[in-house]
């Protein structure tokens, strides 16, 4: 079957932004104009549940007004297919953008035109920065009441460190936003309604165009004043991308065409040059069409971004897939679901061409897969299809062994690609069914929520045998078990939220281990020296043998390793896991006949165990940053308040009307912060919160900790 999309013709990208910036509504209109829908559904249509909009159609986005996870959708633009994913813009479900960019060519960054730069804003673009990925920005919300472009353009220059490049300006602000300047083409598009069907007039710019569309705001006006320069920064700009279309401008005064500004554009936002900015109001239903043509104008297709590294098995790169149909086949899984169809798999495919039927390899696990049924997603619609090519963005049904971040390749060439990278979560709550009888239906639907979400762990409480579920957050938590109710209908019930403590060492300790048991017959024997050192802050666990002359043979070094691993989940002050320290296996000795690897590693818990209660334990907490958004009148009882909670004042920002107050909080100090926050501002502020870093515990918190950790559990 021939290639129906010729690759250049594809844009593969991402929506992101901060919560509430408008990215679903900015989703929406896109699917309208481009003719995928034929009505628009507003956010605050749906909290009724009879109605959602196309990619927030899980029950727990409708109720809170909030996308949840990434839905992807296809469309056409001036023939160019765009495979769209809408991502969440709350802090707790930042994985979904995580998992979205790896896989994606490039993204639109949409802000609020009031708020600017918002603190998931930078988390997001830190994001593409980490995976590369071209963006162009789209400052939205134009018509609200304190929008102001300057400033948000300003924000993206100084807070993400970015370069941003205006391609358009607004004409007016607020209730009096008409339309945008084009500074590519030169000409002004005004618009005369906000119905959704309405056409944009496209007039020149003359000195009188003010009173023409009949703005009076002193801060609009002086904003078209400075039409000219605006445009040289961008001329100057974009002609840095091409040498001669330069040195006709400087030698000829000749003046580049619009056709050589966009083709400049291009090669700019591609090789991440700079990101033209944009403007409008999706909800008022002007600009949309506009990105859409920038999506197409300067967004890479598959064919113009770099080719995807191959890692070995230890992730270190060994070479390269290109993007083509020629190539053998690969393609990465980026995130797995549960619904009515049973488990989706979401692939994008990087080579090759995959049929239906086919056998692949998946070569992260070593596991064959059998290609059944294969679908391209409209959100939560699945159309059948029977081969998908590179460049493709698609969804296996019901592959047995593959998880996210896995590689499926052509088992005659096999590849690995190079895995995402996953936050630690850092909070957990204990979790049992609501009802006794469906406790096994219940472990069943947390497995498959575990596993459909990278940033969601399991664990058995040794003590008590509580399963405990760990996140990113109370409402992550929270939105998990509500998932379980509607997709599985089974209820659970959720204990106090714990914060993920962690234990480390701060000094050098050496120290020697005998295990000897002697019962009649044939003992246990072996002995180990270990040195134990501090390493820096989420440094991780490092294991090092630095023995010689077999002392300790070969093949029980890994079980000295493995003891470690199993007793650092357990440490020595509270039982929580030991973190940041390096553990250097230098000496030893075994027996013949009594030593085997289950001695060595008996031996190597018991060394763990002695080490570290001289090595100066102490214990971390997760530390958050918080960002308090509060009216100027409250800012005195909101710092206070942070104060109180051990917190420490890095930042305040302007927010528009409002101030923004950026701490860092211990986690533990933030439980229920919302309904203390909101009745000391009665109900006008409001916060999010990302984490940051781990700190050591003050001491007499500490203590706290260790006297409750070591009571009887009940």
């Amino acid at each position: 079957m021939a290639r129906t999309t010729a690759l250049a013709d594809i844009r593969n990208i991402g929506i992101i932004a901060h919560v509430d910036a408008g990215k679903t509504t900015t989703t929406e209109r896109i699917l309208y104009y481009t003719g995928r829908k034929h009505t628009i559904i507003d956010i605050h249509d749906t909290k009724d549940l009879k109605t959602s909009t196309t990619t927030d159609y899980l029950e727990q986005e409708q109720k809170r007004g909030i996308t949840i996870q990434s839905a992807a959708v296809s469309t056409f633009w001036r023939d160019k297919k765009i495979n769209l994913i809408d991502t969440p813009g709350h802090v707790d479900f930042t994985i979904e953008v995580n998992r979205s960019l790896r896989v994606l060519d490039g993204a639109v960054v949409v802000f609020d035109g009031v708020a600017g730069v918002e603190p998931q804003s930078e988390t997001n673009w830190r994001l593409a920065d980490n995976y590369d990925v071209p963006r162009l920005c789209y400052v939205n919300k134009m018509d609200r009441s304190g929008a102001n472009f300057e400033r948000c353009v300003d924000m993206i220059k100084k807070r993400l460190g970015a370069r941003p490049l205006p391609v358009q300006l607004p004409i007016g602000s607020e209730d009096d936003f008409k339309g945008m300047i084009d500074l590519v083409e030169m000409k002004a598009l005004v618009w005369d309604s906000d119905d959704k069907d309405a056409e944009w007039r496209v007039l020149d710019i003359t000195p009188d165009l003010a009173s023409k569309v009949g703005l009076s705001n002193p801060g609009d006006l002086k904003l078209l004043e400075k039409i000219e320069q605006y445009r040289t920064e961008l001329v100057d700009t974009c002609l840095e991308m091409d040498d001669e279309a330069m040195e006709a401008y400087i030698s000829d005064a000749k003046i580049p065409s619009a056709d050589t500004l966009r083709a400049c554009l291009r090669k700019g936002t591609v090789h991440s040059k700079f990101n033209p900015v944009l403007c409008g109001s999706s909800y008022k239903n002007k600009g949309v069409q506009q990105v859409l043509d920038a999506v197409v104008d300067y967004l890479p297709a598959p064919t113009d971004v770099a080719a995807i590294n191959t890692v070995d098995a230890d992730g270190n790169p060994n070479g390269e897939r290109k993007c083509s149909d020629d190539e053998p086949f690969s393609a990465l899984a980026f995130k797995v679901i549960n619904d009515a169809y049973g488990a989706l798999t979401f692939v994008r495919v990087y080579s090759g061409v995959l049929a239906k039927g086919a056998s692949v390899q998946n070569t992260t696990r070593g596991k064959r897969e059998k290609i059944g049924r294969m679908v391209e997603m409209f959100a939560k619609e699945a159309n059948p299809i029977d081969e998908a090519r590179a460049g493709d963005i698609i969804a296996l049904v019901s592959l047995t062994d593959t998880e996210t971040g896995d590689t499926l390749s052509d088992s005659a060439n096999p590849v690995i690609l190079e895995r995402m990278r996953f936050p630690e979560p850092v909070i957990s709550v204990s979790v049992q069914a609501k009802n006794k009888a469906e406790q096994e239906k219940f472990g069943a639907a947390l497995g498959k929520m575990v596993r459909a979400d990278p940033s969601l762990r399991l664990e058995t409480d040794r003590d008590t045998l509580q399963t405990l579920l760990r996140g990113m957050g109370e409402l992550h938590l929270e939105v998990t078990l509500d998932r379980m109710r509607t997709e599985f209908n089974v209820e659970g019930v959720m204990g106090e939220p714990q914060v993920a403590y962690r234990e480390t060492i701060t000094k050098r300790i050496d120290e020697q281990y005998v295990h000897k048991k002697q019962t009649g017959g044939s003992g246990q024997f072996a002995e180990v020296w270990i040195t134990f050192e501090p390493q820096e802050r989420s440094k991780g666990f490092e294991f090092v043998d630095d023995t010689t002359g077999g002392s300790v043979p070969r093949e029980y070094v890994p079980a000295v390793e493995k003891g470690l691993r199993q007793q650092m989940e357990q440490g020595v002050l509270a039982k929580f896991p030991t973190v940041d320290f390096k553990a250097t296996l230098t000496d030893g000795s075994y027996h013949d006949v009594d030593s085997n690897a289950l001695t060595f590693e008996i031996a190597a818990k018991a060394c763990f165990r002695e080490a570290m209660r001289k090595a100066g334990p102490i214990l971390l907490e997760p530390v958050m940053k918080v960002e308090t958004v509060t009216p100027g009148d409250y800012l005195g009882d909101v710092i206070g308040d942070i104060n109180r909670r051990r917190g420490s004042i890095v930042d305040q920002l302007e927010r528009g009307t409002n101030v923004a107050v950026v701490a860092t909080v211990p986690l533990s100090e933030m439980f229920g912060y919302i309904g203390h926050l909101r009745g000391m501002t009665s109900g006008r502020a409001s916060y999010t919160m990302e984490f940051s870093h781990y700190d050591p515990v003050p001491r007499n918190v500490a203590d706290e900790i260790i006297e409750k950790a070591s009571k009887p559990k009940t």
